[in-house]
């Protein structure tokens, strides 16, 4: 995989933990623990030119939803596939998160940061393989095969 990932996470443990799982695969990485503002925060994204970005939605200094709305509203971002791993596991954050054009929602509790990378990983190989246009009927499947 010769892809780009940006991972917003203000827990330094995970967003290591993180950086270094997705690096070890090949892929290049980078990080914000979210405390920069939020236009300066946008602009590194820009620079990086990411292939995917991670955020945990609940930052110390930003809102996670309001940088997911700004990076959709954006002309060079808006087609970032977006994966929200958060600590909130409620269905109000999930179904907002993925209104404002999150692709994805993890719940923290869910996972651990190696399943979490898995399951990224999965997708992203997905995603290449079938095409672009087939990220949300992946994601359906992915979400019946949580439930299950």
């Amino acid at each position: 995989m010769d892809k780009k990932i940006f991972i917003i996470e203000d827990d330094t443990n995970i967003l290591y933990s993180l950086e270094a799982n997705f690096s070890a695969e090949g892929l290049d990485v980078q990080t914000s623990e979210g405390e920069e503002e939020m236009d300066e925060l946008l602009e590194n994204v820009r620079d990086f030119e990411p292939d995917y970005l991670i955020i945990d939605v609940i930052l110390p200094h930003l809102d996670g939803f309001e940088i997911i709305k700004k990076l959709k509203e954006d002309d060079e971002l808006s087609d970032l596939p977006i994966f929200v791993f958060s600590d909130i596991s409620d269905e109000d954050s999930r179904s907002r998160s993925l209104e404002i054009g999150a692709d994805y929602f993890f719940p923290k509790d869910e996972f651990d940061t190696y399943e979490f990378t898995e399951k990224v990983k999965k997708i992203m190989a997905n995603s290449e393989r079938l095409g672009e246009d087939t990220d949300k009927q992946w994601q359906e499947e992915e979400e019946n095969s949580l439930i299950d």
